[in-house]
């Protein structure tokens, strides 16, 4: 994989001419009179971004942008790959996003050999046509893709699902993974006989009570994705308010989404999911991780050395003791700003982080 053809996105015109043509015809239902975001998508939020989409919005001024970028797809893998003679990063992102997240990070980790994929199922990589493909099969297709690229060994950061598969890597190939970087935290780590400290207690009660409001979407992906799937990959509006919700509650947006992140940000985003098809195929990896892969046990420990830079806006934040049960946690950063999306949200404290535990991990001259 030395040598690799470059891969160029293009969406043909009637893709998005048919886009348009449905986001003009979209049949919008009643709201509750002042419910606000209470019961879900509020409905002229959602209406304005619907409109920009149909009408303003620029895809092929944000293809081209992207297009500038070095990408390549082998083995069915999407991704970036900035190749800069410095040490590696593997960076991966989850859902309800793309690999358009992780890019803010290019910069500031100019010096660095910066390897951003698209997940299976998501974005332009290809989706899995067979069960099975869980965070642990996914890791395993990320180390063939490393090693490919000729990265014996490299530092991994995940956020969401991203966090998930790098560990997943860490578990499996501790010889390659330097170190673990993560920028979300919701393990549920095996507990053993060890009772939980006070701070401990008081997170798992945060976390459930956060779960019965915002758990609904995690409950139907990893039960019946398919039957969602209909209805995400058929109205675009109806993809733009199954996402935009989250992307509203799980980031330091402070309630103004579109305004945060830029319409221009998550329509070319959702753009991404409508014109590949992938709502349903990425929804599916709940499903895959939920029956498919099987829980962690009382012997899984991640020995590799773990950052944790916790971006806790919009999500119940874990004391250290709780990571602790599961990584070898060797620095924790909670960050004053920023939420789930923190490598769009936050990219300039997020690369500061990994690029200062990377240099720790060197200076240590534990690679």
């Amino acid at each position: 994989m030395s040598t690799k053809p470059p891969f160029a996105i293009h969406v043909e015109d009637e893709v998005l001419e048919d886009l348009r043509t449905r986001l003009r015809r979209t049949r919008w239902p009643d709201q509750i009179d002042a419910a606000g975001w209470e019961q879900g998508t509020e409905r002229e939020t959602l209406r304005a971004l619907v409109e920009y989409w149909a009408e303003e919005f620029d895809w092929r001024a944000y293809e081209r942008q992207l297009n500038a970028l070095p990408q390549f797809k082998v083995e069915g893998i999407h991704f970036v790959h900035q190749a800069a003679s410095g040490q590696p990063i593997l960076v991966v992102n989850g859902w309800p996003s793309t690999f358009l997240e992780e890019l803010p990070l290019l910069e500031p980790l100019s010096a660095f050999d910066v390897v951003i994929p698209s997940l299976p199922g998501y974005g332009f990589s290809d989706r899995p046509r067979e069960a099975g493909m869980t965070p642990r099969a996914i890791a395993e297709r990320l180390a063939e893709l490393m090693r490919g690229l000729g990265y014996d060994r490299f530092l991994a950061h995940g956020s969401d699902f991203g966090a998930e598969v790098v560990t997943q890597l860490a578990l499996a190939h501790p010889d390659r993974v330097i170190g673990l970087h993560l920028s979300t935290f919701d393990w549920r780590p095996h507990l053993g006989e060890q009772p939980l400290s006070v701070r401990e207690r008081d997170y798992v009660d945060a976390r459930d009570r956060s779960g019965e409001r915002e758990s609904a979407y995690d409950e139907l992906q990893s039960t019946k994705p398919q039957t969602l799937g209909y209805a995400l990959n058929d109205s675009p509006a109806g993809l733009a308010g199954w996402f935009l919700e989250k992307w509203r509650s799980w980031s330091d947006c402070d309630g103004d989404v579109i305004g945060y992140f830029g319409a221009g940000f998550l329509c070319a985003m959702l753009t991404i999911y409508w014109a590949t098809e992938t709502a349903t195929s990425s929804a599916r990896l709940y499903y895959e991780h939920r029956w498919r892969q099987p829980p962690l046990g009382p012997g899984d420990h991640v020995d590799v050395p773990t950052a944790v830079a916790l971006f806790a806006a919009g999500e119940p934040a874990p004391p250290r003791e709780w990571a602790e049960r599961l990584f070898n946690v060797t620095r924790w950063t909670e960050m004053p700003r920023g939420g789930h999306f923190a490598a769009t949200e936050e990219p300039q404290l997020l690369a500061t982080d990994i690029a200062a535990f990377l240099t720790k991990l060197l200076d240590c001259r534990t690679i």
